[in-house]
């Protein structure tokens, strides 16, 4: 068994939590240990400074309660699938040893969102290594879940969609802890209306107030209660 039963790996923070904050704060009420690590501090921005991030970022884990949360320390604007990143992020994952590694969605206009994804699936396949220089044992997370936390304005089509009813209220202000991207630069102030609208049609979809996608490239077991509760 992992230190951690799921790792959230992020380009930048508060994608993690506009794209999944509702399913991480479900995780934690229900006892599973989840640790979000952003791959750069988000800087430079408008009206942010990396101590202004690392200010918000902390306030955001405590709205949703995540059990640790670390940062890989790459440069942002400039992440890139290399061998040295690939060995840095997979040391992580083999410290932690996740059962679920949740990762940004292949596609987007972000350089930084597409390399990250590159970059996990990559070092996913690291982390398994015997015989490597890469710190800690060999470890294998069982599934990549791919998140969104795009800015393609395009129609996605979800493996599972998480009904994340309970949570939208923490996920919302976990966002918003986030006010020098989404309130002080008030040219952004309307995505976190954009974000609940979202969070509406997928709840929508599922037959739920408010739901959150995801896509998994493999295939899911489910049981037969999860089979008649679908």
């Amino acid at each position: 068994m992992g230190f951690v039963d799921a790792l959230v790996v992020a380009p930048h923070p508060d994608d993690a939590e506009i794209a999944m904050g509702g399913t991480i704060s479900l995780l934690e009420k229900e006892g599973k240990k989840v640790c979000v690590l952003d791959l750069t501090n988000g800087e430079p921005t408008p009206y942010g400074t990396p101590e202004i991030r690392a200010s918000e970022t902390l306030a955001a884990s405590r709205i949703l309660k995540i059990s640790l949360r670390r940062n890989l320390g790459l440069k942002n604007r400039e992440v890139e699938d290399s061998i040295e990143n690939r060995k840095l992020l997979a040391g992580v994952i083999r410290e932690l040893k996740p059962a679920l590694l949740f990762i940004p969605y292949w596609e987007d206009t972000h350089p930084d969102h597409v390399a990250a994804s590159k970059l996990c699936e990559s070092a996913r396949f690291y982390s398994k290594f015997v015989k490597s220089d890469i710190s800690h044992q060999p470890w294998y997370p069982r599934k990549v879940i791919h998140f969104f936390s795009t800015h393609l304005r395009v129609r996605f089509n979800p493996t599972f969609v998480v009904d994340v009813s309970s949570e939208i209220e923490a996920k919302m202000a976990a966002i918003e802890a986030y006010r020098s991207q989404f309130v002080t630069h008030q040219a952004n102030s309307h995505i976190l209306e954009a974000i609940r609208n979202e969070s509406a049609y997928w709840g929508f979809m599922i037959g739920a107030k408010f739901g959150e996608p995801f896509v998994c490239r493999e295939n899911i077991k489910i049981n037969v209660q999860n089979l008649l509760e679908i």
